[in-house]
C-alpha cells in the first residue's frame, strides 16, 4: 500500500476503495473551521477580560474571519477545481494552522483579529475543498449519503465547539482554544495526502479572474455592511459598504452573463431548484447561527452555567442533528427533496417558536426540546439541499459548487448574527429601560448595564461589592449611629443589586422571547417560499452535469 495516495480519482476504473477514510479526513477539516467559530462564544469572557476588549473589538474578534471566509470561497474554489483539490485542503489546513499559532501567541485585540482573518483565508480554501473532493470521490450513487455524514458533522461541530472549548477553559487560558486546532490541523494534512486521492478537472480553460475579483468585492462588502450597519450604526463605513456592494454585485452579474467561461453561471439560480436549495440553506443558518447566538448567552449569563456545563447542554442539538440526517436518507428517495426540506424548515420554525416561552423563570428544561427539534431540521433540511446544490454543477465546477453552498450558509450566518443579534440588544436594552425605571441607579451605569447582558449583571456584581465594602465599613465604625447609618445603606445597596440582577436576568429572557418570534417568523415565510420554489418532483443531479460536460469548451 502506497504510503502517498497519488492516483488522481478521476483515473479510476472503479470506486475508491478507502472513500469512506476519506470521508473521515475531509470531515475532521470541515469539523475544525466550524468550531473556530463556536468555540470563540464560550472563549469570548476570558478573552475580553484578558485583553481588555471593547464590544467592537470582540464583534471584529468574531467577524474577522467571517469577511474572508465568506468572500474569498467562490474565486479559491474555482482556483482548487482547476489546479489540486487536496492541494487547496492542504494549503488552506496549512494556512488556518498557521492563523492559529498566530491567535495562541497573540497579545492584544488587532494581533487575534488578525489571526482570525489569516484563519478565514485558510478556512475558504478548505470549505469549498471538502465538497468537491467528496463529490469527486464518492460515485452518485453514494454521493447523497456522504453529503448527509458531511452535514451532520457541520451540525456536530455547532454543538462540539462550545464544549471543547469550555473543557479547555476549566484549567487553560483563552489562547488555548486557538492551539487546540493545530494537532487537529496537522492530523488532517497526513490524512489528507494518505487517504484522499488527487483531484482536479479533467478540462478547464482559464479561470475567470475579472468574475471572481468582483465576486470576493461584493460578497466582502456585503458582508462588512452586515456586520457593520447594526452592530455600529449606518454610518459612512456601512452605506459606502452597501453601495460597493450593491455595484459590484451588477457588475458581477453582468461580466458574468457575457464571459464564455464564467467563474459562476448565473443563469443557474433561474433553475427553481438550485435557487430554492440556495435560499434554504440561506435562511436555515440564518435561523440557526442567530438562536446559537443568543442561547450561549442566555444558558452562560442568565442560567450561570459555566463554559464547559454550556457545551454539555448543547449536545442534545448535536445528537439530533446525526437523527435528522438519517431520517433524510430515508425520506429524501421516498417523498423527493421538496417535502424532506420543507419538513425541516417547518421544524426550524417550529423550534424558534418554543423559544417564545422564555421567560425569567425559565429552566434549562426548557431548552431541551428546542434544542432537540432545531438539530433534527438541521438534519432533515440541509443534506437534500446541499446535494441538490452540487449536483447542478458538472465535474469541472465541484469547487464553485461547493463555495456556492458555504457562501450561501456563511451569508446566512451572518445575517442571523448581525439581524437577530442586533434585534436581540435592542429588545434587551428597551427592557432593561423599562425594568429599572423609577430605579436610583445613575444614568451612566443603566447604559453600561445596557450594552449587553454581561455588561447588566457587571454592574450589579459592582454594586453588590459596594454594598461588602459599606457593610465592612458598619463592621468596622465606632460610633453606633453612623454604624446603623452604613448597615442601611449596605442593605439598600444589597437589595439594588439583587434587582439589578433580575431586571437583566427578565430583559435578556424577554428579548430572547421577542427575537425568536421575529426569527420564526422570517424563517416560517422563508418555508412557504421555498416550499414554492423546489419542483414537485426531483431532478436526477446526472442531468445538468452530464449535459454541461457534453457541452464544447469555450476557450476565453
Amino acid at each position: 500500500m502506497r504510503l502517498v495516495m497519488n492516483q488522481p480519482v478521476e483515473q479510476m476504473e472503479r470506486p475508491y476503495a478507502r472513500r469512506w477514510w476519506a470521508l473521515l479526513v475531509l470531515c475532521l477539516s470541515l469539523l475544525i473551521i466550524v468550531m473556530a467559530n463556536t468555540a470563540l462564544t464560550v472563549a469570548a469572557p476570558d478573552m475580553t477580560e484578558d485583553l481588555g476588549l471593547s464590544s467592537a473589538d470582540l464583534q471584529w474578534v468574531i467577524d474577522g474571519y467571517t469577511v474572508p471566509y465568506a468572500a474569498l470561497m467562490l474565486l479559491l474554489g474555482a482556483i482548487g477545481d482547476k489546479y489540486s483539490r487536496r492541494g487547496a485542503l492542504v494549503l488552506g489546513l496549512v494556512v488556518f494552522g498557521g492563523g492559529a499559532v498566530s491567535g495562541y501567541l497573540a497579545g492584544s485585540a488587532t494581533g487575534v483579529i488578525a489571526a482570525r482573518a489569516v484563519m478565514g483565508v485558510g478556512a475558504a480554501l478548505i470549505m469549498p475543498a471538502t465538497l468537491s473532493l467528496l463529490a469527486a470521490t464518492f460515485p452518485r450513487a453514494e454521493r447523497a449519503k456522504a453529503i448527509t455524514l458531511w452535514t451532520a458533522t457541520a451540525g456536530l461541530a455547532i454543538a462540539a465547539g462550545p464544549l471543547v472549548a469550555g473543557a479547555l477553559l476549566e484549567d487553560h487560558g483563552w489562547s488555548s482554544t486557538f492551539l487546540i486546532n493545530v494537532p487537529i490541523a496537522a492530523l488532517a494534512i497526513v490524512g489528507a495526502f494518505v487517504l484522499v486521492p488527487p483531484s482536479k478537472a479533467d478540462h478547464h480553460d482559464r479561470i475567470d479572474y475579472v468574475g471572481g475579483l468582483l465576486s470576493v468585492v461584493w460578497i466582502g462588502a456585503l458582508v462588512y455592511m452586515i456586520i457593520e450597519g447594526p452592530h455600529f450604526g449606518w454610518g459612512a463605513k456601512a452605506i459606502g459598504a452597501a453601495v460597493l456592494a450593491g455595484v459590484g454585485l451588477v457588475a458581477f452579474v453582468l461580466w458574468e452573463l457575457r464571459h464564455p467561461r464564467p467563474v459562476l453561471d448565473v443563469r443557474r439560480f433561474a433553475e427553481r431548484r438550485f435557487a430554492g436549495s440556495n435560499l434554504a440553506v440561506a435562511l436555515f443558518f440564518l435561523a440557526v447561527f442567530g438562536a446559537f447566538y443568543f442561547l450561549t448567552q442566555h444558558l452562560q449569563f442568565v442560567l450561570g452555567y459555566d463554559a464547559l456545563d454550556t457545551g454539555l447542554r448543547m449536545l442534545p442539538l448535536a445528537g439530533a442533528v446525526f437523527v435528522g440526517s438519517a431520517l433524510t436518507g430515508y425520506l429524501t428517495p421516498r417523498v423527493g427533496m421538496k417535502w424532506t426540506v420543507s419538513a425541516g424548515m417547518v421544524g426550524g420554525t417550529v423550534a424558534l417558536a418554543l423559544l417564545t416561552r422564555v421567560d425569567a423563570g425559565s429552566s434549562y428544561g426548557d431548552f431541551v426540546v428546542p434544542l432537540v427539534v432545531l438539530g433534527l431540521a438541521i438534519g432533515l433540511a440541509l443534506s437534500p439541499c446541499t446535494d441538490a446544490i452540487m449536483g447542478s454543477f458538472p465535474e469541472s465546477e465541484l469547487g464553485v459548487g461547493g463555495a456556492v453552498n458555504d457562501t450561501s450558509l456563511e451569508l446566512g450566518g451572518s445575517l442571523g448574527i448581525a439581524i437577530l443579534g442586533s434585534l436581540l440588544g435592542t429588545s434587551y436594552s428597551d427592557h432593561l429601560a423599562d425594568a429599572t425605571q423609577g430605579s436610583k441607579l445613575p444614568p451612566s451605569a443603566l447604559a453600561t448595564a445596557q450594552d449587553s447582558v454581561g455588561a447588566g449583571y457587571a454592574v450589579a456584581q459592582g454594586i453588590g461589592d459596594k454594598a461588602r465594602q459599606v457593610a465592612g465599613q458598619a463592621a468596622q465604625a465606632t460610633d453606633p449611629q453612623q454604624a446603623a447609618q452604613l448597615k442601611a445603606q449596605a442593605r439598600q445597596l444589597a437589595e439594588g443589586a439583587r434587582q439589578m440582577a433580575d431586571s437583566v436576568g427578565s430583559s435578556f429572557s424577554d428579548a430572547v422571547a421577542h427575537t425568536s418570534l421575529v426569527g420564526a417568523v422570517v424563517l416560517g415565510a422563508g418555508t412557504v417560499l421555498v416550499a414554492l420554489l423546489l419542483p414537485r418532483k426531483d431532478k436526477p443531479a446526472e442531468e445538468p452535469a452530464e449535459q454541461e460536460e457534453r457541452e464544447p469548451a469555450d476557450v476565453c
